[in-house]
C-alpha cells in the first residue's frame, strides 16, 4: 500500500498546531506554538488574542512542521483542520490556511471535528488499537462518553449538562489562588494533600447513567471556601485539590465502567487534556485491570490540542473518500455527529 502523507492544522483554541503524520499512525513532526504564558496573565484564553497569535504563528508553525518531516508541500496527499468546535475566530485561521494550501496544491481538504482529533490521538502510539472501542473524552470544553464503532463513527453515549471537567479543575484552582492552566497545578498541588480531607460530592444524573455534571461539584468547593473563610478557618489548599481531583476522578472512572460493562466492550480509551492527569490514568487502569478491560491513553503531548491527532483522524476519512469544498467554513459549535 502507497505511503500517504496528512498534514494536519489545529487551531481551536491557543495553540497553532501542525503536524505530518504518515497512514495515520506514525508522526513525522508534530509542532505547537503554545500561548500559555500570554494568557495566564489574563487568567484564562482571551479569543481575540488567541486569534491574533494564530495568525502571526500559523505559516511559521507550518515551515516548522514541514521542515522537521522533511517533506514539501508538493509530497503531501492531503489537509486536514480543525473546523469545530472551538474559538470562531482562531478556527477560521487555520480553516482559511488549509484551504488555501488545498486549493494551490489541488489537494483533498478534510475538515476534522476536534473530539475526533482526541479518539484519534489513542491510534498513534497504540498500532494494536482498532474499533470498536468505549472512548470517554475529558477536556476543558468537553466531557463526553462514545463509542467509537469505527474510524469516524460514533455512537454518543453520554455528554456534561454543565461544566466539563477540565473547565471545573480551572474554576476551582482560580478560586484557591492557582491561576491558570488549572489542571496541572491543581494535579501538583494535590500530591501535598489528603484526598480523603473533605468529602465532595460525586454527582450522577439520573435517568442518565452517562451523561457527566461538574457544576454542583465546583459549587461545592466554592462554598467550602467560603464557609471557611466566614468561620476564619485555615484553609489547606492541598487538601482542598487533593480532595476536589479525586472526587473527579472517581466520576470519570464509574461512569466510564458502566458504559464500558453496559454495552460489553473490552476496550476502553480516553482522551483530551484532562486524560494526561497521572491520578485518572492510574485509577481508569486500576479499574480496567480489575474488569479485565484493555486501557489505552495517549502521551501527554497527544493529549492536550495539537496537529498530530486532526492528521490521524484526517487519514482515516481520506481513506473513505472524504473531502470538503472550498466553502468549509469554521463552526463554533460544532456537534459530534453519530
Amino acid at each position: 500500500m502507497q505511503d500517504r502523507l496528512i498534514l494536519g492544522i489545529e487551531s481551536s483554541c491557543d495553540e497553532t498546531a501542525v503536524a505530518v503524520v504518515m497512514n495515520g499512525r506514525r508522526v513525522l513532526s508534530n509542532v505547537i506554538a503554545s500561548q500559555i504564558d500570554l494568557h495566564t496573565l489574563y487568567g484564562g484564553v482571551v479569543p481575540e488574542i488567541a486569534s491574533r497569535k494564530h495568525i502571526e504563528k500559523i505559516n511559521q508553525v507550518i515551515e516548522e512542521a514541514l521542515k522537521q518531516a522533511g517533506v514539501t508541500l508538493e509530497d503531501l496527499d492531503g489537509i486536514g483542520v480543525t473546523y469545530g468546535p472551538g474559538i470562531v475566530g482562531a478556527l477560521l485561521v487555520g480553516v482559511s490556511v488549509a484551504k488555501a494550501i488545498a486549493y494551490a496544491r489541488k489537494l483533498p481538504l478534510i475538515g476534522i471535528h476536534h473530539i475526533e482529533g482526541h479518539v484519534s490521538a489513542n491510534y498513534i502510539e497504540h498500532s494494536d488499537l482498532e474499533p470498536p472501542f468505549m472512548c470517554e473524552i475529558i477536556s476543558g470544553g468537553h466531557t463526553d462518553l462514545v463509542i467509537v464503532k469505527d474510524y469516524g463513527s460514533f455512537k454518543i453515549l453520554g455528554r456534561t449538562r454543565d461544566d466539563a471537567a477540565g473547565e471545573a479543575f480551572d474554576k476551582v484552582a482560580r478560586a484557591i489562588g492557582l491561576g491558570y492552566p488549572g489542571g496541572p497545578k491543581i494535579e501538583v498541588l494535590s500530591r501535598e494533600g489528603n484526598p480523603a480531607a473533605i468529602v465532595f460530592p460525586r454527582a450522577h444524573v439520573k435517568d442518565a447513567p452517562y451523561d457527566f455534571s461538574f457544576s454542583g461539584l465546583k459549587s461545592a468547593v466554592l462554598n467550602y471556601l467560603n464557609q471557611c473563610r466566614m468561620a476564619q478557618k485555615t484553609i489547606c489548599k492541598a487538601d482542598v485539590a487533593a480532595s476536589f481531583q479525586q472526587a473527579v476522578v472517581d466520576v470519570l472512572v464509574d461512569t466510564a465502567l458502566i458504559g464500558v460493562n453496559d454495552y460489553h466492550m473490552m476496550k476502553l480509551a480516553i482522551g483530551g487534556g484532562v486524560a494526561s492527569n497521572q491520578k485518572l490514568r492510574k485509577a481508569m487502569a486500576e479499574a480496567c485491570e480489575r474488569e479485565k478491560i484493555k486501557f489505552y491513553y495517549p502521551s501527554s503531548v497527544f493529549c492536550t490540542d495539537n496537529a498530530a491527532m486532526i492528521g490521524t483522524a484526517a487519514y482515516y476519512k481520506f481513506l473513505k473518500g472524504t473531502k470538503h469544498g472550498l466553502d468549509l467554513n469554521a463552526v463554533p459549535n460544532l456537534k459530534l455527529e453519530e
